[in-house]
């Protein structure tokens, strides 16, 4: 190998180099650097969207609803994308009831809402029979009525579902070339929308309805870069690049929370509900 051929391999490698840099930045790390400790190892990090503090930051409101919530799914049917391959795994997660009750629950840091259990009620109402049985026939007198209190009933009943999940909403992207040396950059964007009603018990009538949308982001990057060593004859082809997708998961919890807001908002606008203006101070 002469110089000329050396020369260009350096080329090559630092070029490489600089590739291989712009990849990794941006890329997630991995949390197993946890310096011996399992438990921090296996706990990941509490998730947070933009909407997370706006919900715990509501006002105390006079007096908590009880609300219960019955169906609240993924009614899109949708299935996730493939390049020419079957998937059975939906594209959006099948538990939104799990984290509507955990944005309701955490509306005005747990002021605002009693969200009493339906989607178990069956196996609510079998264990309490099974503790009026256990108390007939071996509680020596003692009545489960002084153990077991009244199921509470909600005076409101939340609503609702993921109604649609769009993909490819807007594509793009760019880059570059010159002497053998390429650099380029996609995006795409999703959308889910949400919707969310609040039922009265006594009349059936539909007082609050909201729906809220959030804009799932991916994006990628990468370079190349190709030279001709051998007069021609030899070619050397390098290639690096990355991607970053918004997890799903985390803009359906995004849209529930900015929904159950735009709720308690509406409430207010409507006098569903009012705040506790004495509170107003006393928060953190």
């Amino acid at each position: 190998m002469d110089v000329f051929q050396i020369v260009q391999a350096a080329k090559l490698l630092s070029i490489l180099l600089i590739l291989q840099g712009c990849a990794v930045i941006g890329m997630p790390q991995s949390n197993m650097d946890c310096d011996g400790d399992f438990l921090a190892c296996t706990q990941g990090p509490v998730i947070q969207t933009s909407a997370t503090e706006q919900l715990l930051n509501l006002p105390y409101p006079n007096q908590k609803t009880i609300v219960a919530v019955y169906q609240f799914n993924d009614l899109t049917g949708q299935r996730k994308g493939g390049d020419n391959i079957a998937s059975f795994s939906t594209a959006v997660t099948q538990g939104p009831h799990h984290i509507l009750t955990e944005a309701l629950r955490d509306a005005g840091r747990g002021n605002w809402f009693v969200v009493v259990e339906r989607t178990g009620l069956d196996g609510l109402t079998k264990e309490r029979q099974l503790v009026r049985t256990t108390f007939e026939n071996y509680g020596g007198g003692s009545d489960a009525k002084t153990i077991l209190k009244p199921l509470l009933y909600a005076g409101m009943i939340i609503e609702g579902g993921i109604i649609s999940y769009d993909t490819n909403i807007r594509t793009g992207g760019n880059g570059a070339r010159y002497l053998g040396i390429g650099m380029k950059n996609q995006y795409r964007e999703d959308v889910v929308t949400v919707t969310l009603r609040a039922v009265l018990v006594q009349t059936g009538e539909v007082l609050l309805n909201v729906t809220t949308t959030k804009t799932i982001l991916s994006t990628g990057g990468g370079g190349d870069v190709f030279r001709f060593i051998e007069l021609g004859t030899e070619l050397v082809e390098i290639e690096s690049g990355s991607t970053e997708n918004e997890a799903v998961g985390q803009a359906v919890r995004a849209a529930i929370e900015a929904a159950v807001y735009g709720l308690v908002v509406q409430g207010l606008e409507k006098e569903v509900w009012d705040f506790n203006y004495s509170s107003l101070g006393e928060k953190e």
